[in-house]
């Protein structure tokens, strides 16, 4: 007689929720679906009434394709604004590009193949807008393929002239408070860019200089110090001698003239014996000692030109390298020019735009300074014989965080934003604002506290001009409200490009005459802002001008690096102006390193290519490892570490499909179980699961994603599929499809799949909207997964005593499976289900575990269990934490439909190959 499929009678799994993600393919369907339903205006339209929540968003440079770093930044900014909109609030989120400065005109140069010297000013600057545009579209066809939600069709981008104009009028009101002034002072110059750099440009490489002592002979030594004596100095800048106008001592030092090889030379005391050593002197006489005071205004003889070079105090000077005597050049220092200002010593810089001398330096005219120019200046004063040590140093030294080239400091005309104007006031706001971590307070704190003035303008075509004229008769420098506004105006209607194409007379307000002299003719400036006021100007220029943003924002989130950067820019324009820091919170992540803590870089190999990787295994992957990541620290990224996620990603996935694939006939209005009623281990779960909500809510609203991707992911793996899922197959397969112990599951089941669904939503973007697809819902139902609102706690579903009885229970569970491995290892048993087990345990256990009745052994999932009293454990057995547990084969016969094994099975004449309980289910199904 054959044998009857009773598989066919069990409620199996049915879902056309696929197993394979196929995420590459499948997630371009979703993207096309939230465009044609307009998804980023359907959930502003639904959240409209909500209050506002503001993430403002720093524009990146639109000057290449998309890398890691981008996706890392644009996916935590997408994860906080779905949160946002799930969580109760109106969270617009408009995408920004910067477009003008350095990056843009230096790609353009390169890729254009453009010369800026040939080409006219406006033609220059039209390709760079053509080459700036071109990646605005490249790089938001590739933010929305990583699946961030924003108004793309109106993003801010910062040559647009409605932008200009109100980046010019915030400019105006800084010099309208006098933030703003024009002053020759040394400032950090990049030969590459020819241009002057702000301290936020700046960043500190290795670099290798020529370390060299010089003696200066002395000119008049107002009698205290012998004219046939010199003044010692040490520089590792060689190239700035030729701008040497004095020497600078401490005046507290004790300085020491000393007969040293051959030569009479004043030093620091302290720093006597460390020369001796370096210029390789083998002895040494102090003839007199004096104080740093008493040597001030001692006039000593430039080594090479035919100049003083006077002694001055100054407290800079320090006792950790050289000899106290500190060369001094106004022109290339800032230190050297304060204390230059006060002895009123001439500024000197005999340097050209591109880095290279000028007339002034007189024989090294048209030298590179730090190269050739270095070489002819060591060989000039080893013909002088003032020389006295030559050796080569590497050190931590200036470069343009650009081109990465070293960089000079060089005295130029310059436009200056005054800190100390608002300083004080910027440290208040600072103290107000949160930072995301807490050390962010200090690190911006310190320096906004030790920040220089900010040089604002630069020498470059690209960018927006600074709206100054100049009186052609007296030269008075003029920027007021009438030619703010004018300006302001013109730039609105026309864009920044207009100030090129029109002459100084025309872009004046009509009848406009200058204020000092009353001339009517003008010129006007030609160089541009630094970029960072492009952008630091956004709170003016964005958030006060679109009606569906709000300032302050309620959130800045960058790169570690924009605490100098756009962060501080912003502060400081936003206080300035008008007296608020313009964010509430600043939200900093790291940068990007390979599994051995190194940089990534194309050259190592250890480079990640985001849209490679999206390719092969989809953006849901790389979202899901920017979710996994503590973002407060540097960020590993390797294939490996990818393949580890994308398996991650898996587990997650496999978890929702189980999940709906045993809900296919559950109705949540017909078929739920009420709280009450649910069986014990269901009821576990929904315990465990407010545990989930509240604890990933907590976390999304701190920001910690990495702790919202670790919970769900142990709720999944640990708490669903290697416990409870496990646990209840048996009855979701088994029972009746309506009986209640598996409407009970199904309950719970259904609890937790529309939980997880809203919990993963801002992280897997595109398998939460494929997961939304596959569940029945009701005709007015969100369009989206994303319009969902968040779970909520449900706080009489948790039952603290209920969950610390059952975690007795899995440790006694833990102790079982790890004696039925032994037994399979043995070859006792097969699959668990061919076990019996016995477990001796104390009084306390016996009861808990006694509690459950004849569920016990389906939640040890084994055939048959019997429960001892730990003084009934046989001779030879040890317990351990007060339980012991044996393993034999099961009694009875294997059902061929749940597939335990029974002694009941055969007692039914018409099923006699299954058990009581599954002939049973058969006679109802048979009805």
């Amino acid at each position: 007689m054959a044998t009857k499929d009773y598989g066919k009678t069990l409620n199996l799994p049915q879902t056309e929720f696929p197993m394979r993600a196929n995420l590459p393919q499948r997630e371009g369907e979703y993207l096309k679906y939230w465009q044609d339903i307009d998804l980023y205006h359907e959930i502003l339209k639904q959240n409209a009434d909500k209050p506002k929540f503001i993430l403002h968003d720093g524009p990146p440079y639109a000057n290449g394709n998309i890398h890691l770093g981008h996706v890392l930044n644009k996916v935590l900014k997408d994860m906080v604004c779905k949160f946002k909109s799930m969580d109760g609030y109106n969270a617009p989120y408009v995408p920004g590009w910067d477009t003008h400065g350095l990056p843009i005109e230096q790609k353009a140069i390169k890729e254009l193949g453009i010369n800026r010297h040939q080409v006219s000013k406006n033609e220059f600057r039209d390709k760079c807008k053509e080459f700036a545009l071109g990646f605005v579209d490249t790089q938001r066809e590739q933010f929305k393929r990583v699946g961030v939600r924003a108004d793309w069709d109106h993003p801010y981008v910062t040559l647009l002239p409605e932008y200009e104009a109100e980046q010019v009028k915030a400019f105006g009101e800084m010099c309208k408070k006098g933030y703003v002034y024009k002053g020759l002072k040394p400032v950090y110059w990049c030969m590459e860019c020819e241009t002057a750099l702000a301290e936020a440009e700046i960043e500190y490489a290795d670099h290798t200089s020529p370390s060299i002592y010089v003696k200066f002979p002395v000119k008049d030594g107002k009698g205290i110090v012998p004219e046939d004596a010199y003044f010692v100095i040490w520089t590792t800048t060689p190239w700035t001698i030729p701008a040497n106008v004095g020497i600078c001592l401490n005046e507290s030092f004790t300085y020491c003239l000393a007969e040293i090889a051959g030569s009479k030379l004043v030093v620091a005391k302290d720093l006597l014996e460390q020369f001796a050593k370096a210029i390789e002197a083998e002895d040494y006489q102090v003839l007199a000692e004096y104080q740093g005071k008493d040597l001030e205004r001692i006039v000593c003889s430039h080594p090479l030109f035919d100049r003083d070079s006077l002694v001055i105090l100054g407290d800079h000077v320090t006792l950790e390298a050289g000899t106290g005597c500190v060369h001094t050049a106004p022109g290339h220092g800032v230190d050297d020019f304060m204390v230059g200002k006060k002895y009123d010593l001439p500024v000197i810089a005999p340097v050209d735009d591109k880095g290279c001398f000028t007339e002034e330096a007189g024989p090294f005219a048209g030298l590179k300074t730090i190269t050739d120019g270095n070489k002819a200046v060591l060989a000039a004063l080893t013909e002088a014989g003032v020389l006295l040590k030559t050796e080569h140093i590497r050190h931590q030294y200036p470069h343009c965080w650009r081109c990465k080239h070293p960089i000079i400091f060089r005295a130029t005309e310059q436009w200056f934003a005054s800190i100390d104007g608002f300083r004080e006031k910027a440290l208040e706001e600072i103290d107000k604002v949160k930072f995301i971590p807490a050390w962010g307070h200090d690190r911006i704190y310190n320096m906004v506290r030790d920040r220089g003035d900010w040089c604002i303008s630069r020498q470059r075509s690209w960018g927006v001009p600074i709206p100054i004229f100049y009186c052609e008769k007296c030269g008075k420098d003029i920027i007021n409200d009438a030619t703010i506004e004018k300006t302001a105006k013109l730039f609105g209607e026309y864009g920044s490009n207009i100030w090129y194409e029109k002459e100084a007379d025309e872009l004046v307000p009509e009848g406009f005459v200058c204020p000092e002299c009353g001339h009517n003719h003008f010129r006007k400036e030609m160089d541009i802002m630094d970029v960072w006021f492009d952008s630091g100007s956004s709170s003016f220029s964005v958030l006060e001008q679109r009606p569906e943003l709000q300032v302050p924002a309620d959130l800045y989130l960058e790169g570690s690096d924009q605490h100098r950067g756009w962060f501080n820019s912003s502060l400081s324009i936003s206080t300035a102006v008008r007296g608020y820091a313009p964010y509430r919170q600043v939200l900093t992540h790291g940068f990007l390193v390979d599994e051995k803590g190194r940089k990534m870089s194309k050259s190592l190999g250890n480079f990640v290519d985001p849209l490679e990787t999206i390719e092969q295994m989809g953006a849901d992957v790389l979202r899901l490892w920017v979710a996994s990541a503590d973002y407060r620290n540097d960020l590993a990224v390797s294939p490996g570490i990818m393949k580890q996620v994308g398996e991650a990603y898996r587990k997650i996935r496999n978890t929702m499909r189980f999940l709906i694939g045993n809900t296919y006939d559950y109705d949540n209005k017909t078929n739920r179980v009420a709280y009450n009623d649910l069986m014990e281990i269901d009821r576990l779960a929904e315990h465990k699961l407010q545990q989930l909500i509240e604890k990933v809510l907590e976390a999304y609203r701190n920001y910690e994603f990495h702790v919202v991707y670790h919970a769900i992911h142990k709720f999944c793996v640990v708490d669903m599929s290697a416990s409870y899922l496990d646990i209840v197959k048996d009855r979701l397969y088994v029972e009746c499809a309506d009986d209640v112990k598996r409407r009970s599951a199904q309950t719970v089941m259904y609890d937790i799949l529309q939980v997880l669904l809203r919990l993963m939503t801002p992280i897997l973007a595109f398998t939460s909207e494929e997961i939304y697809s596959f569940l029945p819902k009701d005709a007015d139902a969100p369009k989206s997964v994303q319009m969902l609102s968040m779970p909520q706690v449900k706080e009489d579903y948790k039952d603290d005593t209920l969950a610390a009885k059952w975690d007795t229970i899995f440790a006694v569970k833990e102790k079982v499976a790890k004696e039925l491995e032994a037994a399979r290892t043995a070859k006792t048993i097969g699959h668990s289900l061919d076990a019996a087990v016995t477990i001796y345990c104390d009084d306390d256990i016996y009861d808990i575990c006694a509690s459950l009745g004849d569920y016990l052994p389906y939640v040890l999932i084994v055939s048959q269990a019997r429960l001892r009293k730990l003084k009934d454990m046989p001779h030879g057995m040890v317990a351990e934490d007060g339980v012991a547990v044996g393993v034999e084969a099961a009694a009875g016969i294997k059902c061929t439909r749940c597939w335990i094994y029974s002694e009941t099975v055969g007692e039914n004449a018409a099923h006699p190959e299954l058990c009581h309980r599954c002939a049973t289910v058969m006679e109802k199904l048979d009805k």
